[in-house]
């Protein structure tokens, strides 16, 4: 038997040797794959298959978690191979359960958390730990972080208050040494002004300033800025108040630096008659009170509820317990129509400003019947500094402050105010004063906290004529993002806030509007002056001495 296959092969013959033909034809379907295409096919898959398996080991080193199955491997590799995403958005998915199954549950107690991300990643690795774990603990990090910043924010507050609080060294020292001078040199003796000049003090042509402050330095600054920018610096007269234990200091100051031609005055508040205890007996019960000198010098963290107080509502209330909200000289603005009884119109000035631009246009502004001359604090493109309703300053929840005050009525700026006198004796802005502080002394200091301007919100409503902000721009002791620009357009800067210009906690970029009044100082001829404001100079004391402010806002160990 033979058999047979055709060259194409689609037929099969079968044949006998026994001499009988005997054929048998077998047909054969057709070919449907050629040698060709058999070829072509196997050479693609050895072309591409050192490519799967260096994507294999790719996906298998990306991997965190090691695969162990076909199905694993099978949905790493599947859609790399056909050129898909990846399915991240369910593996998210998964995250954010996980992690909300995580903040639902309570941190065990005692657990021992590592103090870096390295050696959590670490930790994970050596404990082969589960995802659940891996964000409980980083949860348990996270919220350890934050409790330390915040007693780290509280305790910068805390430091930051406590400096604002103290004199420098230098600023002490010189107050001594002037001292010193007023009681060996006749010159620093001699009277301010000189006799020929004391009626120019009550006459209404010229442009009476009023300063009240026991800082010697800041207030040579407000009076030089602002006879250096004045147009007609012989108009000027400035009345500086200080107590009594400036008073000598203050005095020797002006003596031995005469800023002509403008006129200065300088008297204590034991020189004014009027100042007695009959007529300001609320103020020296706010002094000597019990509850009042422990709220402003106690414990400021007792029964302070740190866990639910951000640091900004901290920081306003460090600051409304500032000592110098219960000092005389703080309070002695209530009384400039009795202090000053033949002036008709002052401009009162707080001792933290500088003065860039002429002000004498001031006298010249209409008040319209109203008695102080102030700017809006509730209108500005600083939300921070010019934001400021009634209901930033009072206890809204006090009935006798929701009875008579609005919480959206706008509020105002001590700083640098216009104050027609003559208008003002024919008001009871005082009585009402007196009124609203007795009543926050009853009420345990529950209707307000925040020294002397909330009583005089209440005390000068309907008597505030709004000015021009660019006369005033506040917020430079506690606004760090002031605009500079701004800054120099304004006729008058103020430093309101505890970063004062002459603290080392003073802004940097803010300081050189106030420090380049001590270069021109220094040029003027008051060297030695200015090297014991940077305690070059002073017997008796250590480097590291630090005087707090008393009620009074003096000097003491």
């Amino acid at each position: 038997m033979q058999l047979h296959v055709s060259p194409s092969m689609r037929s099969l013959t079968i044949s006998s040797n026994n001499g009988f033909i005997d054929l048998m034809k077998i047909k054969v379907a057709a070919r449907h794959i050629s040698y060709r295409t058999l070829f072509h096919t196997i050479l693609i898959l050895a072309f591409l298959l050192p490519f799967v398996f260096i994507l294999t080991a790719i996906v298998t080193l990306e991997g965190v978690n090691k695969c162990s199955s076909f199905d694993c491997l099978g949905r790493r590799l599947g859609p790399r191979l056909l050129g898909r995403v990846d399915d991240s958005g369910r593996l998210v998915k998964d995250f954010y359960k996980i992690l909300n199954q995580v903040n639902a549950e309570e941190i065990p107690d005692g657990i021992k958390l590592p103090d870096s991300f390295n050696q959590l990643v670490s930790k994970m690795k050596n404990n082969q730990y589960d995802a659940k774990t891996f964000a409980l603990m980083l949860r348990a990090m996270m919220e350890k972080l934050e409790r330390e910043i915040r007693e780290s924010k509280f305790s910068e507050l805390m430091n930051k208050h406590f400096a604002a609080s103290s004199i420098p060294k230098g600023l002490y020292c010189l107050s001594l040494r002037l001292t010193d001078e007023y009681s060996s040199n006749a010159h620093a003796r001699r009277q301010l002004p000189s006799p020929e000049l004391l009626p120019v003090l009550s006459n209404n042509s010229y442009h009476h300033f009023v300063l009240s402050t026991d800082n010697i330095l800041a207030a040579s600054v407000v009076v030089n800025s602002a006879v250096q920018s004045s147009l007609r610096p012989e108009k000027i007269v400035f009345h500086i108040i200080t107590d009594k234990k400036t008073y000598a200091g203050m005095h020797a100051w002006f003596a031995l630096n005469p800023v002509s031609p403008a006129i200065v005055e300088v008297k204590g508040v034991h020189q004014f008659d009027w100042l007695t205890r009959e007529n300001v007996p609320v103020l020296e019960a706010v002094e000597n009170h019990h509850g009042i000198r422990n709220y402003y010098h106690g414990n400021h963290l007792a029964g302070a509820n740190l866990s639910n107080t951000t640091p900004r509502t901290f920081a306003s209330k460090l600051q409304a317990r500032s000592p110098k909200y219960i000092s005389l000289l703080n309070h002695l603005r209530i009384y400039l129509p009795e202090l000053f009884p033949n002036l008709d119109k002052v401009v009162f000035l707080d001792d933290d400003i500088v003065i860039q631009r002429d002000l004498s246009p001031l006298w010249e502004i209409d008040l319209w019947g109203k008695v102080n001359g102030a700017v809006e604090t509730c209108k500005g493109e600083d939300e921070w500094v010019m934001s400021k309703h009634f209901r930033n300053y009072f206890n809204f929840s006090h009935p006798l402050i929701a009875k008579h005050l609005d919480p959206d009525e706008c509020a105002w700026a001590y700083g640098m105010n216009i104050f027609d006198l003559r208008t003002w004796r024919k008001t009871n802005i005082r009585e009402t004063y007196h009124y609203w502080l007795k009543e926050n002394l009853k009420s345990n200091l529950t209707m307000w906290k925040l020294g002397t301007l909330p009583p005089a919100l209440i005390a000068f409503k309907g008597h505030i004529h709004p000015i021009d902000p660019s006369w005033h721009m506040l917020g430079l002791g506690y606004q760090s993002k002031t605009n500079i620009e701004k800054a120099k357009r304004a006729a008058v800067i103020h430093y309101n806030g505890q970063s004062k210009p002459w603290l080392q906690i003073g802004f940097e970029h803010l300081r050189p509007f106030w420090t380049k009044i001590h270069v021109l100082l220094f040029l003027q001829g008051g060297s030695w002056l200015i090297l014991l404001v940077f305690g070059i100079r002073c017997e008796n004391t250590r480097d590291s001495d630090v005087f707090p402010i008393d009620v009074a806002g003096v000097g003491r160990q």
